[in-house]
């Protein structure tokens, strides 16, 4: 139950999130990954290079405002510091010793969806799906006349008439 229920908080976190539109969605979490980045001020397990990580994090924060990848890697990063916390038995709740193996066990659920985009729940639903296939082929009326055939416009190739 240790190990499961950090994973079970991740999955609720991001079906919470996934509720907020976007862009709001984006830079709400933007603004979850900053206060992550504080949540060990308090303790000051690591001295000075709290504050440092902090720092760190609020960068990271600021620039995921316009990208879920900043946000992926901030996650990513808060992951790291639960894991040196943990190790040096400078947990993130100072009475539940094992606070920080939890989140280290929480966070990076948080950043695979973050690094997916963030998407709702109804689009992770959606891509989880097969594709319907898509027909490439261009109808040979919406071809260019013969003349005009030989050259394709940019980045979209026409392929020639070879029955002639």
């Amino acid at each position: 139950m240790q190990y499961l229920m950090p994973i079970v908080i991740g999955i609720l976190y991001v079906s919470l999130m996934s509720l907020i539109r976007e862009p709001h969605r984006r830079r709400f979490n933007a603004i979850m990954i900053a206060g992550a980045g504080a949540a060990y001020l308090s303790g000051g397990g690591m001295g000075g290079w709290e504050f440092a990580f902090t720092a760190l994090l609020a960068y990271v924060a600021y620039r995921g405002l316009d990208s879920w990848t900043f946000i992926g890697i901030g996650w990513l990063l808060h992951t790291a510091w639960d894991v040196v916390h943990h190790l040096k038995g400078s947990p993130l709740i100072p009475f539940a010793h094992d606070s920080s193996l939890g989140c280290a066990i929480c966070d990076p659920v948080i950043a695979l969806w973050c690094l997916r985009g963030g998407p709702s729940l109804r689009e992770l639903l959606r891509r989880g799906r097969p594709a319907a296939p898509k027909d490439q082929a261009i109808p040979r009326e919406a071809l260019p006349d013969q003349a005009a055939s030989n050259q394709a416009a940019p980045g979209r190739a026409v392929p020639r008439d070879t029955t002639a």
